[in-house]
């Protein structure tokens, strides 16, 4: 009934929400019943955030522990079948919705992972949490640079300046060029893998790089474009 009500909004392709909102929903399930078969085991107060070193420095109580991932997580699902709605420009949307429905359901699942941990770590496994996280955060970002890639236009996905919302050319420019960065920043998180010592950083600096570069490209190429 739910998917039934969705495809029927106006401007929302039907066949765009079906499979995203299913594979969003299943994972959001899962991680319910993750939840629901570890708590027996977990202690009343959960590591739920850890340091640059992976060692906890946050805790809360099992049931806010176990509860908020899985909220979060069907928000998230909520949020991307909306924002095509929405947007002005949205039509553009579902023309990149393949790389559109891949990130969402990436996004989706790497909280799923990052629940899966949090349990796991509360259940007794030992583990450096930057590290085990990093190569679901590297595919995100390699998802990131796919879409940016094929993204059209709009208000709420991809490079979003001043000067990318106000000229299409610099959309265009500016997303064809930080496009590979993110799929290299996501390469890059990887290496936290097999070097520890410098996770969080891995994590953290390519990305924020590739974000900046973009962001001043824009603001370079708007000026180059509109110069006098």
């Amino acid at each position: 009934m739910v998917l039934d009500t969705l495809k029927s909004l106006p401007g929302v392709p039907s066949d765009m929400l079906s499979r995203r909102d299913i594979a969003g929903g299943g994972i959001v399930l899962l991680t319910a019943v993750a939840s629901a078969l570890a708590a027996p085991e977990l202690p009343a107060e959960m590591a739920i955030h850890f340091d640059a070193s992976g060692d906890p420095d946050g805790y809360v109580d099992r049931p806010l522990a176990l509860a908020s991932m899985p909220l979060l997580a069907t928000g998230l699902v909520a949020l991307f079948a909306a924002i095509p709605r929405v947007d002005p420009l949205g039509e553009n949307i579902a023309e990149f919705r393949g790389a559109y429905d891949a990130l969402a359901v990436g996004t989706i699942a790497l909280l799923a992972y990052v629940h899966g941990l949090v349990l796991a770590y509360n259940l007794g496994t030992e583990f450096d949490v930057t590290v085990a996280v990093a190569p679901a955060v590297a595919a995100v970002y390699y998802l990131a640079g796919h879409l940016l890639s094929r993204a059209e236009r709009n208000w709420f996905v991809g490079l979003r300046t001043p000067w990318t919302l106000s000229d299409e050319r610099v959309w265009t420019r500016t997303h064809e060029r930080v496009a590979p960065l993110f799929k290299l920043a996501g390469v890059v998180a990887l290496v936290g893998v097999v070097v520890p010592s410098l996770a969080i950083y891995l994590l953290v600096g390519p990305v924020a790089v590739a974000a900046l570069a973009g962001t001043v490209y824009s603001y370079v190429c708007y000026r180059r474009l509109h110069a006098a």
